[in-house]
């Protein structure tokens, strides 16, 4: 369930208490985000689009004869997280060397210091969004972050639009106040991307509003692992949006071990290796090894209790939920999930 528009309040801006630790630790315990206006160098943010978008020319995802930067789609293209033909072109992106260093930048890792008092470093899985126009049935559901990166709930999200993002375009929103329950809410199967989602009644007895923004380039919102929020459908009619959805952490907190690995390597194997394979330079590779961090095992339960819903709800026709297991078939053969989905998928077809 998406809120309607005319519900969405503004996000309050956190400029006038930048630097102030005391000020960004209460506002953060008692709003669930910061959001800053260009806090990021737009330059360099600018200049990463470019590149990201001109990858994903090459790879056939932006119009021919049309100027990478400004986010053309190709009209017969439309794909997302956990189809084999994203994940080709995406760990293209992947490998980009100014995509992993803006995660280092000092206005950011200031920042996260400040709201935490704690010596933070970007977790070694960047992730990249790229998001089609009018594939809004794959639009990122409500959730909180817990569920995917785990670790612990201290961790902190900071998004960023990669180029100016009017709400049309699909911004993130988030539910002001939602982490005071302190724990992670029920999610269920979604055919959003991440694939789960937290249900309507859920988040809605909270009673609390959602906050977004017409989002400019080097704006960012940042949030911890409870805070719920989601992406706001991309309506346009052809522009595709990207951003950056990267996570912070104290260097003494535990990490959860997929987060050490590039980001959708699961989907289809892509290394560190691959990924530093043309930069010209080592200063931020690998450099994660160096703070010894605690690994943990990955915590499936989430994951798979949204795979089982999909199968029931599969074999009762729902068709968001076969075509999930399409793709988990596809994708996943020969795994005991894959072939979990070829089974129900044969007994639909009965």
């Amino acid at each position: 369930m998406i809120p309607n528009l005319t519900d969405l309040q503004e996000l309050r801006e956190s400029n006038d208490i930048q630097g102030d630790r005391t000020a960004l630790q209460s506002r953060l315990e008692e709003e669930g985000y910061l959001f800053f206006r260009q806090l990021q160098d737009p330059e360099s943010l600018m200049e990463l689009r470019q590149q990201m978008l001109s990858t994903m020319q090459l790879g056939g995802w932006i119009k021919k004869g049309t100027n990478p930067i400004d986010g053309i789609a190709e009209p017969s293209v439309q794909c997302t997280e956990g189809d084999r033909e994203y994940t080709d072109v995406y760990h293209q992106v992947y490998r980009n060397q100014l995509f992993h260093e803006i995660a280092h930048a000092d206005s950011i890792l200031e920042t996260v210091s400040d709201i935490t008092s704690r010596e933070m470093i970007p977790q070694p899985q960047k992730v990249a969004r790229l998001w089609f126009p009018k594939y809004t049935a794959h639009t990122t559901p409500i959730h909180q972050d817990y569920v995917h990166f785990q670790g612990t709930y201290e961790n902190l999200t900071c998004w960023a639009p990669v180029g100016d993002c009017p709400i049309e375009l699909g911004g993130l929103a988030v539910l002001k106040g939602s982490h005071k329950p302190g724990r992670v809410l029920d999610h269920h199967f979604s055919l959003g991307a991440g694939g789960l989602m937290i249900n309507g009644g859920d988040y809605e007895s909270l009673g609390l509003t959602w906050h977004t923004t017409d989002y400019k380039v080097g704006d960012t919102l940042i949030f911890p692992a409870l805070t719920i929020h989601m992406a706001l459908p991309n309506v346009t009619e052809d522009r595709l949006r990207v951003s950056l959805d990267n996570r912070y952490q104290a260097t003494d907190d535990p990490i959860a071990e997929h987060m050490t690995e590039p980001h959708l390597a699961s989907m289809s194997p892509f290394s560190w290796a691959q990924v530093y394979e043309d930069w010209d330079s080592a200063n931020y590779q690998y450099y994660w090894k160096d703070y010894e961090l605690e690994i943990v095992p990955k915590d499936w339960s989430f994951s798979n209790r949204g795979f089982e819903e999909a199968c029931q709800l599969a074999r009762e026709g729902n068709q968001e939920a076969v075509h999930h297991l399409t793709r988990v078939a596809k994708r996943a053969g020969g795994t005991e999930q894959g072939n979990l989905a070829e089974t129900v998928l044969k007994e639909m077809s009965k």
